[in-house]
């Protein structure tokens, strides 16, 4: 399962991307306002850290102006995936972007039925936000898995990115699933290292080795 990292702080991709385990990064309008620098101007340093996919979201939400901002902002950099949302126009949208070899990442996804329309379209990517499901009650995960399933039952090639996880048991989740993509906040990513048994098992091989006073 590729991990991304979801954010536009360059110095979190920097250091993930360091670490050798992130395989891109997702995007969107919040990430760009919070970093309070330019959007074209973030996005490019973005695809110059990480070489993988970068999603750079569109703010249209109309199915030309959506057509015109893709086309413009895929013209940046080679890696660059437009974050497309699952409205009726961005549907509308994502067919004429596929015909223009313009990868799509259908956004803000919460239902099976606006995945299956996603795939339909020709999207690169459908992002279910899990997270978000879970806060008002609903299974986030379950989506995830239907949504994986829907695919393979008629072959789409649209990969699932697993959005908004809150936790690093959402990632192991995905990963259990089959999901292609799980994409998270730094934070969480670093979660992912800690375990208590592991610092434990390290402290104690540290301690044993130094009261034998040995020597590399």
């Amino acid at each position: 399962m590729k991990i991304f990292l979801d954010t536009a702080d360059v110095e979190e991709i920097r250091t993930g991307v360091s670490w050798g385990i992130v395989d891109g990064v997702t995007t969107n309008p919040s990430h760009i306002a919070a970093s309070g620098r330019p959007f074209r101007e973030v996005v490019e340093e973005i695809c110059d850290i990480c070489p993988g996919p970068i999603s750079a979201e569109v703010i249209s939400t109309e199915a030309e102006g959506m057509i015109e901002e893709a086309r413009m902002v895929s013209s940046w950099k080679p890696n660059i995936v437009v974050k497309i949302p699952v409205i009726k126009e961005g549907i509308k949208a994502i067919p004429v972007l596929a015909q223009e070899d313009i990868k799509v990442n259908a956004t803000v996804c919460f239902s099976a039925n606006q995945a299956l329309l996603a795939a339909k379209a020709g999207a690169t990517y459908i992002s279910p936000f899990v997270g978000r499901l879970d806060t008002v009650g609903h299974d986030g995960m379950l989506l995830a898995e239907e949504i994986l399933q829907i695919y393979r039952n008629y072959g789409f090639t649209t990969e699932v990115i697993v959005a908004a996880v809150r936790h690093p048991l959402h990632v192991a989740q995905a990963a259990l699933m089959g999901a292609h993509i799980t994409t998270m906040r730094f934070n969480i990513l670093e979660q992912m290292f800690n375990h208590p048994l592991t610092d434990a098992g390290v402290e104690q091989f540290l301690a044993d080795w130094n009261a034998a006073g040995l020597s590399s």
